[in-house]
């Protein structure tokens, strides 16, 4: 099931299962393991029930998903579900001593897409519905601008000290600098910071905390659509990513050719 699938299905559910279900959302999507594929397997048949407005059988089945999980554990799909849609084009990665990124975020309609990429060949790229409970509010694109820098972040296990971060966003930047200073509280008007069933925090909240902890790293601006090399990386990353959610074609790829041209520009171009 695709996200976006998944995602138009959830709405069918009462609020009291909604949030119940999409804390299972990692299950919803393929998988190899057994276990994980039968807690997916619950998890549809109980969108499927909904469907027919038997939400009995629904929160039955939810039950059943939720204990399986519940016995499985969170192991298996904790490490696959961090490294998914994130990448390394191996050849950059001792190319130059500043480590310098970019992030952006697409949007429409209901579809929305993030990517990074990084001097050093990193890169990532993920795509995101919209359902009855998201959290968003109204700043959507303020938002998703900021979970890119999130999702980038969060690709090590600590950024490299010094890196410099790039956006085209002066909204997501002004709120960035204004949580290096110490306003954390600080937050886009809409975005709920009501407790998430899958996350100790709201990402935003998170990511508020990380960037105040990290004096050493720069957040910057560059001008979109000019031309700047990982500005264009990590435009095209997060419309592809949006694109894929409703279309069907192999991401990966792509997204490793797009990355390793664009940083082929960009270390052409700086100072040896």
């Amino acid at each position: 099931m695709r996200p976006d699938e998944f995602l138009r299905a959830l709405d069918l559910l009462p609020t009291a299962l909604y949030d119940r279900a999409f804390a299972l959302r990692a299950y919803a999507g393929v998988t190899r393991c057994e276990e994980c594929q039968r807690i997916g397997d619950a998890l549809r048949l109980c969108l499927t029930a909904a469907r027919y407005d038997e939400f009995a059988s629904a929160g039955q089945l939810l039950d059943t998903a939720e204990q399986l999980a519940g016995r499985h554990g969170s192991a298996c799909r904790a490490q696959p579900d961090q490294q998914r849609g994130r990448g390394r084009v191996g050849r950059w990665a001792t190319a130059s001593v500043a480590v310098v990124a970019a992030t952006d975020a697409s949007w429409k309609g209901r579809a929305g897409g993030i990517g990074y990429v990084v001097s050093d060949g990193h890169y990532g790229l993920r795509g995101r519905g919209t359902g009855r409970m998201d959290p968003t509010g109204f700043s959507r694109v303020l938002i998703n601008e900021l979970r890119a820098v999130d999702f980038l972040l969060s690709a090590y296990d600590a950024a490299p000290a010094g890196m410099t971060v790039l956006l085209d966003s002066l909204a997501a930047l002004r709120y960035l600098h204004r949580w290096q200073a110490g306003e954390t509280t600080a937050m886009p008007a809409g975005y709920s910071l009501r407790t998430r069933r899958w996350s100790d925090q709201p990402t935003l909240v998170r990511l508020a905390g990380s960037v105040n902890r990290r004096p050493d790293l720069s957040f910057g601006h560059v001008k979109g659509h000019t031309g700047h090399p990982l500005n264009e990386a990590a435009d095209g990353l997060s419309h592809m990513a949006r694109r894929r959610l409703g279309e069907s074609f192999d991401v990966r790829p792509r997204a490793h050719a797009l990355v390793d041209a664009f940083l082929r520009d960009w270390h052409a171009a700086v100072p040896r």
